[in-house]
């Protein structure tokens, strides 16, 4: 029942992020009719310029596409580059983190994947992101201060979240998303600052040099406040769209990475460090927006935050999951992580007959590799212990 609660939890956050993906061609739409009312503002009364604004909206609409593509195909081709120069990530070898690497390279092998290019942000704060278009141009990008601060398991969880964003195609979803909304704020943004409204109302220049509205174009007036409040809302409402949908994609990358791990409590307690140790202010806002947390949402009301609290998403994978809250671990709970943690992947696991021991005497089994190495000797005959759960030992 948890498998079958956790696909179903899936399909219906992918269901609702189309359903919000869809609405920014309308929204697109509704800007272009704002721009085109601001144009034939200068119309004898309101119904002529609803008439022209009409008839001029499939080549305005075409317009805002075509920005639209133009926009796209910059980002397309500069996508990974621009990500590095805004966060000053820098790419990685095996040789350089030769753990973060192979526990990347394990869960690509296990769900055939091409690996992706794997970069480092030097900061002690707590984060990650997935980039890229394509599934074989994807990259994926954590802190320092993340790799120090989890465990093998831990590390794992958040590198599998980053790789379902690939997997989903969250990041071509974000770009498409953001395209729209910057094109939306391009036309908001020109009809501001511009003085075509106080021209489309009739006004004229003063002897001091300031704007006067005549008396006689009132109907006009009220064609271009129309198109300008036609064009703040569909700014407004498509910014809202936006981050209901980025809201809903950190869902579906949980629930993806507990698929690819099968381990909810190590999703969870990654979940817990993170929070209120994610902050990374001086990376622009619609950066932050692809990344595992951000922080700042905590001051934003739920419509305009791009995640969901950490408290929602651990709630969730423990409702469909099966997966258990240790509560929020403290940042120097986290500094004590044991040394075994640090270790690279790659280590040997084997433990070594400790000197002086006798020839033959059994060697000490090493844990799996989900529980990290063996915690150094054991009494003879007898299997390592595991590490400890913040948990406790299961019933």
């Amino acid at each position: 029942m948890q498998a079958f609660g956790l696909r179903t939890h899936a399909w219906n956050t992918a269901w609702r992020s189309l359903l919000l993906l869809a609405g920014f061609p309308l929204l697109l739409a509704i800007m272009a009719f704002g721009v085109g009312l601001i144009f034939a503002a200068d119309q004898q009364n309101i119904d002529r310029a609803f008439r022209e604004t009409l008839r001029n909206l499939p080549w305005l609409y075409l317009v805002a596409c075509g920005a639209a593509a133009v926009w796209f195909a910059i980002a397309w081709v500069a996508h990974n580059r621009i990500l590095d120069w805004a966060t000053g990530a820098h790419p990685v070898t095996r040789a350089e983190e030769p753990r973060l690497w192979n526990l990347l390279e394990n869960l690509c092998i296990s769900r055939g994947m091409r690996m992706p290019r794997l970069a480092v942000i030097e900061t002690p704060a707590m984060n990650a992101y997935a980039a890229g278009l394509t599934r074989d141009k994807g990259a994926v990008t954590v802190t320092r201060g993340l790799m120090n601060a989890l465990d093998d398991r831990e590390l794992a969880a958040v590198l599998a979240h980053e790789l379902a964003h690939i997997r989903n195609g969250d990041a071509r979803l974000g770009l498409i998303a953001a395209v729209f909304v910057g094109v939306i704020s391009l036309g908001f943004d020109s009809m501001t600052r511009g003085r075509r409204l106080a021209r489309a109302g009739g006004a004229t220049r003063d002897e001091g040099g300031g704007w006067r509205v005549s008396g006689n174009s009132r109907n006009t007036g009220w064609a271009a406040l129309i198109g300008v409040l036609m064009i703040s809302l569909a700014w407004l409402l498509a910014t809202a769209l936006r981050m209901a949908l980025s809201r809903n994609r950190e869902f579906l990358a949980d629930a993806g990475a507990v698929e690819l791990t099968s381990d909810p409590d190590a999703m969870i307690s990654a979940l817990r460090k993170v929070e209120g140790n994610a902050e990374m202010p001086e990376v622009s806002p619609q950066v932050r927006a692809l990344f595992l947390e951000d922080a700042s949402d905590n001051a934003l009301s739920s419509l305009m935050a791009t995640h969901p609290p950490i408290a929602s998403r651990v709630e969730a994978l423990v409702k469909f999951a099966g997966g258990r809250d240790p509560g929020r671990i403290e940042r120097a709970a986290i500094e004590d992580t044991p040394a075994w943690a640090q270790q690279a992947a790659s280590d040997d696991a084997t433990v070594q007959i400790p000197p002086g021991a006798l020839p033959g005497m059994p060697l000490p089994v090493p844990a799996p590799w989900w529980q990290g190495p063996a915690q150094g000797g054991a009494p003879p005959g007898q299997a390592a212990p595991p590490p400890a759960s913040p948990w406790g030992k299961r019933g």
